[in-house]
């Protein structure tokens, strides 16, 4: 018998077809992301996971679920995973780096562009029918031509970012993290010196227990009253309560957001700030990319089921 496979999330029925030959797919075929309680009931006797950043796995789950022995996320980012648990457990592990980090690093600066020209708001002012004419400071906006760009986390995404920033718009670019990172060592800072010398602030950090809250209200407070901050991370890297005060009392001119702590609910304080720019988790979001983020973890398991590695593993 073929070991069954849950699909977690609605995909694209062309890329999974290889999968037939291998697994009993058992398809939770939705947009919505299965509750904890259904997927612990939809994982009973499967042997695989086909999952995204969603899908909470711990200890309990593992526990609840014997026959589980292999995960391969759409998804780069796997803090989802109580990664020790299931190692523990000798699961195999797969994500899909690399693939996304052009399509998310070209979202973050139209995030950016986007947050200092005051895009949404001025978009939403003429849908309502309140433009009446050209004025000379109507939605003027935060030159980013030349500025300079704080990026907190220079990993493949946060490089990608870097290097447009300064090819394209003439960005001097700082950054910030665990460690100077080679061919940007002149650029390091400190998270606090980065925060005061920086026009626009932008995160491109993982999410784990040591960036949880990384940006909150002593962090907004050193930033320039001028500033805008970008979030292409992941929610909860930044206090969005603690960013909605600083929005409405001017600590910081802006802010764009595509991640959100529990999303997909958004704080409603942020959600009242008409100098946040809010979009639903889009940063990867071209066809060919989320096609070839599937493609991966299809990869992945096929390789797993010829009794080989799988090209893209979760590191050790």
């Amino acid at each position: 018998m073929k070991p069954h496979l849950l699909v977690a999330r609605r995909l694209f029925p062309d890329l999974l077809e290889p999968l037939v030959a291998h697994y009993a797919l058992r398809l939770h075929d939705h947009d919505e992301a299965l509750s904890p309680a259904a997927l612990q009931a939809q994982m009973q006797g499967c042997w695989g996971l086909l999952g995204s950043g969603s899908e909470r796995v711990d200890a309990a789950l593992l526990a609840a679920c014997p026959d589980l022995r292999a995960i391969a996320l759409i998804t780069v980012g796997y803090n989802n995973l109580d990664v020790a648990a299931c190692r523990q457990h000798g699961l195999l592990l797969s994500h899909a780096p690399g693939v996304l980090t052009e399509a998310t690093a070209e979202f973050g600066l139209t995030l950016l562009l986007a947050t200092a020209r005051r895009v949404g708001e001025s978009e939403r002012f003429l849908r309502a029918g309140q433009w009446r004419g050209w004025g000379i400071d109507q939605f003027a906006g935060l030159p980013v031509m030349g500025r300079t760009l704080g990026i907190v986390g220079l990993g493949r995404i946060g490089q990608e970012v870097a290097r447009t920033a300064q090819q394209g718009l003439r960005m001097q670019v700082l950054h910030h993290s665990r460690r100077p990172v080679a061919g940007w060592e002149s650029g390091w800072r400190s998270l606090p010196d980065l925060l005061a010398q920086s026009d626009h602030v932008m995160l491109c950090v993982p999410y784990s227990p040591d960036t949880h809250h990384l940006i909150g209200a002593a962090q907004l407070a050193q930033m320039k009253p001028s500033a805008t901050l970008i979030n292409l991370a992941r929610g909860g890297v930044v206090d969005d309560r603690a960013l909605a005060q600083a929005l409405i009392r001017g600590q910081i001119a802006a802010a764009g957001l595509d991640v959100f702590e529990g999303e997909p609910t958004v704080c409603t304080d942020l959600l009242a700030c008409d100098n946040a720019v809010l979009t639903p988790h889009i940063a990867s979001s071209t066809l060919p990319t989320r096609r070839a983020m599937v493609q991966c973890a299809v990869d992945n398991l096929l390789a797993w089921a010829r009794g080989e590695p799988g090209p893209t593993p979760i590191p050790q």
